[in-house]
């Protein structure tokens, strides 16, 4: 009779833990979990009964070059602060293995990632290390300690589990709803997700300290919406706005993300060609999904694309109507994006829930092509201070339209229209194929009207053209006259500045005239 503990097997109880992390459905090569919860292993073994006194059971629990260790408690119960291992059961069998139940539990703000579970058996006189396998970690919106958090069950089906959607396309005027499958529970998708992950610069810049930084759904989400565009890394998808898709596939024609995640990992992670703002949000709010980080796609109808951060957008045209190409400055008739749900403790109190985050590549955030996390909260309380991106996303659905009719590089007339960006904002509704407009939750419903007079060292003007007038007078040569001239100020708030007037054919003593001077908020002066 040998008298020693030796481990025969280990059971992860995949099918008994998925099921109680609500990770059941999910494809993956490992076990998967979600953090702040307890899961049970059970480890069968030869030998005498183990006894707590004479033996050691200690995990360790590796992430890359980060691990704990985990002594097994025989009294204790499971924290959400720390990693803890708790035995549960003791069964001893004299006629065959015994077995030991020990429910794990990870801290609540523990990384997002693939583990590798390790157990080391400690003996008077020996000590056995065994590699028992892997899991993957998830965010987990059932657990109040949790920063992506969510109270209700029905909106975490929704944003969570459901892997179907829509997506809502066209114009103000002739809304097109279109079926998406996100595709998170189909093989394999889990696992590209965490290669997403891997491959982002973060993590090839500095190992360690990505890993650290996965415990915050802030810092991971602005990484997702780098790496689901291709701009600056081995992103997943080519953008393409040209109407020739030749090369690869027209945008319109997906209509799931696993096709295009699948493709992207099977040419060994090269762009897939070709993606538009609804295929971008799309795939992002599938990993999110699978991430465990509650996210859906939003629909912004005429949307701003500010690129000089001024908050207005300025669109020239002639007199017969045709639209002149002067400026970046774009309006689109409808763009996506996605909101995903946390908490914001680096914004302090009051700027938790939806995020807006934006992985079509329109303007460089911190040195890549990426948007967000914005609190949607920060957007309608007009704090565009916040980070991140808040002033850019503002502009989207706040900004001012400016038409100016030019001829022969003379501006004729302008004219402000208050009203048409960020129309509607809208998304699928909870439960059903219904649309929900969302538009309160951005701006209030005088939203357009109101003064967008709050400082920020964020919004500033590159540039500045004062339009102005002169009245057309009859003149008598050799003799004083005055000539009326309109300045209007384009922004919605005053300014004060330096004005210069310098002609020519006056006499050399008026031909300029410098004077301090004061414009008040979009009025002539």
């Amino acid at each position: 009779f040998d008298t020693e503990f030796k481990l025969r097997s280990i059971d992860l109880q995949q099918v008994q833990n998925q099921i109680r992390h609500k990770t059941d459905g999910l494809s993956s090569s490992t076990l998967v979990l979600r953090r702040g919860q307890a899961f049970t292993v059970t480890i069968s073994y030869d030998g005498r009964p183990f006894d707590p006194l004479k033996e050691n059971l200690i995990f360790r629990i590796v992430l890359g070059p980060l691990s704990v260790e985990v002594p097994v408690s025989r009294l204790g119960h499971s924290s959400l602060t720390q990693w803890s291992a708790v035995l549960e059961r003791n069964i001893p069998d004299p006629t065959g293995p015994h077995a030991l139940w020990v429910s794990l539990s990870s801290p609540a703000s523990a990384s997002v990632g693939v583990y590798t579970l390790q157990m080391r058996v400690e003996t008077r006189l020996t000590v056995r290390s065994h590699l028992l396998g892997q899991f993957t970690l998830l965010c987990n919106p059932w657990c109040p300690a949790d920063s992506v958090f969510l109270q209700s069950e029905d909106l975490r089906t929704e944003f969570v589990r459901s892997d179907i959607g829509l997506l809502f396309k066209g114009s103000l005027g002739n809304i097109v709803s279109r079926p998406w499958s996100f595709d998170q529970y189909e093989k394999g998708i889990l696992d590209i997700s965490m290669k997403l992950l891997q491959l982002s610069p973060q993590h090839q810049a500095d190992l360690g300290k990505d890993l650290q930084n996965r415990s915050n759904p802030v810092y991971i989400s602005r990484v997702i919406s780098a790496m689901v565009n291709s701009n600056d890394d081995k992103g997943v998808l080519m953008g393409n706005w040209s109407n020739d898709y030749s090369g690869g596939v027209s945008p319109s024609q997906w209509s799931g993300s696993a096709d295009i995640l699948r493709k992207w990992a099977e040419t060994q992670f090269s762009p897939v060609k070709y993606g538009q703002c609804w295929v971008f949000a799309a795939v992002m709010c599938t990993v999110m999904r699978a991430l465990g980080i509650p996210t859906r796609v939003v629909t912004n109808f005429n949307s701003a694309h500010d690129t000089n951060r001024n908050i207005v957008i300025e669109e020239y045209y002639s007199e017969m109507g045709e639209k002149l190409p002067i400026g970046r400055d774009s309006i689109w008739n409808f763009h996506m994006w996605v909101e995903s749900w946390m908490k914001r403790p680096d914004l302090g109190r009051g700027y938790d829930g939806w995020q807006v985050l934006d992985p079509t590549p329109q303007e460089k955030s911190a040195e890549m092509f990426r948007c967000g996390p914005a609190a949607v909260k920060a957007i309608y309380h007009q704090k565009v201070d916040a980070q991140y991106d808040v002033p850019f996303v503002y502009a989207a659905v706040n900004a001012n339209v400016r038409t100016v009719i030019v001829r022969d590089g003379k501006v004729l007339t302008t004219s402000t229209d208050k009203n048409r960006v960020g129309a509607m904002i809208c998304t699928k509704h909870p439960g059903s194929l219904r649309m929900q407009d969302i538009t309160s939750e951005y701006k209030t419903e005088m939203g357009k009207r109101q003064k967008k007079t709050k400082y920020s060292p964020q919004l500033f003007v590159f540039f500045c053209t004062f339009f102005f007038q002169v009245q057309n007078e009859y003149v008598v040569i050799n003799t004083q006259q005055v000539a009326t001239v309109t300045f209007t100020n384009p922004f919605s708030i005053a300014v004060s500045g330096e004005l210069t007037v310098a002609c020519s054919g006056l006499q050399e003593k008026v031909q300029t005239r410098y004077m301090k001077c004061f414009f008040s908020e979009r009025s002539p002066n």
